[in-house]
């Protein structure tokens, strides 16, 4: 198959790209940013008609965490709704029959009932810190599901939940809990530091799930008959969670990145920050029934990206 991956400089594109690699056999498609403005519909319909890929996996996104989100609202809709509408359309034009794109779970209910089914989408009010971000991430997989039913494609939608590994971006500000914590404790950590202050109050939980998970997961659901797919979902609710089906406290993830980054000092709360979403755990019983399940542990999976960390040191710092 000729497929084109969207975003494969991005953590989880990167990682999706080498699974791809890996199995041999396909003929993959790739374009940075510099060469193809995914926002620029001319240049995505120019692209498509040249390249007229078998399949796409859309894994190209603005990302980042609740201090980004909340300083660029604007950037994060308009840039997001115009990478899926673009792509999307763009694809089914070109004759691209399969289809994978990637969202995350912030689209559920800030209150949503925990674990988070897939039924949970549109209950509710989404949690505001990244409401712009969610709505564009929402109107993906109606787009999806839209063009599935008026012209018979076959374009999926996976969710996942909070992901980290190598290749994440490590700035202090516009980049998720994980990663900019695990930045923290290490520059705490090399220069004997004594405390390590945390934003909110510790208590919020979240779940994570390893990169590599993730691409595999991916690869997984792109690639189920199409009949299995029709069975566990339903035609307009038919994303599906990827997640590891366990959450741990901020407080409890804080501690594993001392642990694992040797910082020995304190660890305090400032609960005068915002936590976000009380609890973010995935109901991933729908992917569970199909055959797959995570397999990397996150004190493992910590101590691999750690790991990349290291060996990187100038790519990882560098600010995004």
């Amino acid at each position: 198959m000729r497929i084109y991956v969207a975003g494969h400089r991005g953590m989880v594109g990167g990682a999706i790209l080498a699974k791809l690699k890996a199995q041999g056999g396909h003929e993959l498609v790739t374009r940075t940013s510099a060469g193809l403005d995914l926002t620029d519909q001319t240049a995505v319909r120019d692209f498509f008609q040249d390249t007229r890929p078998d399949a796409v996996i859309l894994a190209a996104a603005k990302v980042g965490g609740i201090i980004a989100n909340n300083s660029y609202p604007a950037q994060f809709i308009y840039e997001n709704l115009m990478i899926e509408c673009n792509v999307i359309h763009q694809a089914y034009a070109a004759g691209v029959r399969r289809l994978l794109q990637l969202g995350s779970t912030c689209i559920y209910p800030k209150m949503a009932p925990q674990p988070m089914p897939e039924e949970a989408l549109l209950t509710g009010v989404l949690e505001p810190t990244n409401e712009p971000y969610a709505i564009a991430k929402i109107a993906g997989i109606k787009l999806c599901e839209s063009y599935n039913r008026q012209y018979g494609t076959d374009y999926r939608s996976v969710m996942p939940t909070n992901l980290y590994g190598p290749g994440d971006n490590f700035h202090p500000e516009n980049s998720h809990v994980l990663p900019a914590l695990l930045r923290r404790f290490h520059t705490a950590a090399q220069e004997g530091a004594d405390e390590v202050v945390v934003w909110g109050s510790g208590t919020p939980m979240r779940e994570f799930l390893h990169v590599d998970d993730m691409a595999e997961a991916s690869l997984f659901v792109m690639g189920l008959d199409p009949e299995v797919y029709r069975r566990e979902t339903q035609e307009m609710l038919s994303h599906i969670n990827v997640g590891s089906g366990r959450d741990v406290t901020i407080r409890e993830l804080a501690e594993t990145l001392a642990r694992v980054t040797g910082f020995g000092g304190r660890i305090s709360f400032d609960s005068t920050k915002p936590d976000g979403t009380p609890r973010k755990l995935t109901d991933v019983s729908r992917l569970t029934r199909m055959g797959w399940s995570a397999k990397i542990g996150l004190e493992e999976g910590i101590r691999d990206t750690y790991r990349w960390f290291l060996e990187r040191p100038e790519e990882a710092l560098r600010a995004k």
